[in-house]
């Protein structure tokens, strides 16, 4: 984890820092009023960064979208699969803590991409993004996709300044993750289920996934997908030019 993030911050603390309650935290950075004031400082600064980087966006008319999700889970493929679609003309900012290997897999496809590398950055904040769109032409892009570091706690965190939220959930990481980190699945607009062809060979239980998310945010909208063999792809595509048309 990173040394700035505040990833053992319970997320939205600052929101609650001047609570008057004097019971003691199990966590004792959350007793030091001078740790919650240093994450206050950096999470107010990322959310002003954050704004800019949306105003930005709609500026140039693209609609930005924020992948989050485990290592492995699929977000490149998934990227390679909707470019390959035709649907949409897009471009990915991509975030990784070394190498530009995902970045390659996108231009390969055709499609514009920066890799910001970010050492030992456990998530990628407003600022990144920033710097990142200074690479990145996005006059004529229709979605600009952020590929967040593969990570269930730190990036659900930080506002990138994107529009959408989009948290992938891959068939043999288990059913239960939206329960084990309800942060990252409360923050999503959309549960996108990935690796669906596996379904038969992992004790997965697609509707108990869909009821444990919906518990923690009743408006997210899933999808199911396989992007090796293009199932719910079209689906994906016609929800991102419906975003897309509604901005």
């Amino acid at each position: 984890m990173c040394k700035d993030c505040g990833c053992t911050i319970a997320p939205h603390t600052h929101e609650h820092s001047h609570s008057h309650s004097h019971e003691e935290h199990p966590n004792p950075q959350l007793n030091d009023p001078k740790t919650i004031e240093v994450i206050t400082k950096i999470l107010d600064v990322n959310d002003t960064q954050a704004a800019h980087n949306r105003e930005h966006f709609e500026k140039h008319g693209a609609l930005a979208v924020n992948l989050m999700s485990s290592p492995g889970s699929g977000k490149t493929t998934l990227l390679e699969a909707t470019i390959d679609h035709g649907g949409i003309k897009l471009g990915v900012i991509e975030g990784d803590l070394e190498t530009n290997q995902d970045a390659d897999r996108i231009k390969a496809k055709g499609a514009v991409a920066h890799q910001i590398t970010t050492g030992q950055a456990c998530h990628l904040d407003a600022h990144m993004v920033h710097d990142g769109l200074h690479h990145m032409p996005i006059d004529g892009l229709d979605v600009v996709f952020v590929e967040n570091v593969g990570n269930l706690v730190c990036p659900a965190s930080y506002d990138v300044g994107t529009h959408l939220n989009v948290v992938l959930l891959s068939v043999p990481e288990g059913d239960d993750k939206p329960a084990k980190y309800p942060v990252m699945f409360r923050a999503a607009d959309v549960l996108l289920i990935t690796k669906c062809d596996l379904l038969p060979y992992f004790d997965f239980d697609v509707e108990k996934a869909i009821k444990e998310t919906r518990k923690l945010n009743p408006k997210v909208d899933v999808i199911e997908i396989d992007s090796k063999s293009g199932q719910g792809i079209d689906k994906w595509v016609s929800y991102l030019q419906m975003k897309k048309a509604l901005r």
